[in-house]
């Protein structure tokens, strides 16, 4: 991944207004449309509010094979899964803590058996086959396997997309978060910022602000990419994920 440059954009990010492509459909319950935010314009997941208080969306289910990484804690990783199950994807959880991740499950409700819906996934932290993904049924995996993750899943398809739950920068997690098209940056520490200085040759300005980010505030990095960004959850989300946190 090159340098950021404020001035430049990303293809996963979609501003409210930019120029994309079609929005796809996707059919899903009731009651997971009415429990999270509805999907962006043209295909894309609304992850917040810039700035200037525009929605930011995030194209995280495209026709190309594709990584994100996330920097912080467990609740925006179960946001960013959340909005995903709403537009239609199913979702596979690898993790070693798997009791964290169980509402994502009781929020995907139960099929006409009594059972869990098969929209969401849990799985131990092992190889495993996955649904195969197509336009009409995406797939997220998320991969929630400490701050040195090992590449159990990644994307090798299109309309595959594996995200990468980081609890923290660590050194060994450089090649990962330098393989990913899209990385979403929480608060770190100075240690941890100076890292990442080092690993996406940041100035300190960038630096500065990686640290001083709010609890609501999150930074998306990537190619030409550098976009600060507001969280926004309705009151359903946050009666499944509760109120807006960095950290677990």
């Amino acid at each position: 991944m090159s340098a950021p440059n404020k001035s430049g954009s990303s293809r996963l990010l979609d501003a409210h207004g930019a120029d994309s492509g079609i929005a796809q459909e996707f059919l899903v319950t009731p009651a997971m449309l009415d429990a999270v935010s509805p999907s962006g314009d043209r295909g894309g997941m609304v992850l917040g509010s810039g700035l200037s208080g525009e929605p930011l969306a995030m194209s995280a289910l495209r026709p190309a094979p594709t990584r994100i990484v996330l920097v912080g804690g467990l609740y925006l990783a179960r946001q960013v899964a959340l909005r995903a199950m709403a537009v239609g994807a199913w979702v596979v959880v690898a993790t070693g803590r798997p009791t964290a991740w169980q509402l994502l499950q009781k929020a995907a409700g139960t099929g006409p058996d009594g059972r869990p819906a098969p929209l969401v996934q849990i799985r131990r932290l092992s190889p495993v086959e996955l649904p195969r993904p197509s336009e009409d049924g995406p797939l997220l995996v998320v991969h929630d396997g400490g701050p040195t993750p090992q590449e159990l899943f990644p994307p090798r398809s299109a309309w595959q997309t594996t995200v990468y739950v980081l609890p923290y920068l660590h050194p060994q997690a450089g090649a990962t978060a330098n393989a990913a098209d899209l990385v979403l940056l929480q608060r770190l520490p100075v240690g941890q910022a100076q890292l990442a200085a080092r690993i996406w040759r940041l100035p300190p300005p960038m630096v500065h602000q990686l640290t001083t980010l709010t609890d609501d505030q999150v930074v998306a990095l990537g190619r030409n990419l550098w976009k600060p960004f507001r969280l926004v959850t309705t009151q359903r989300e946050q009666a499944i994920l509760g109120p807006v946190r960095r950290g677990d």
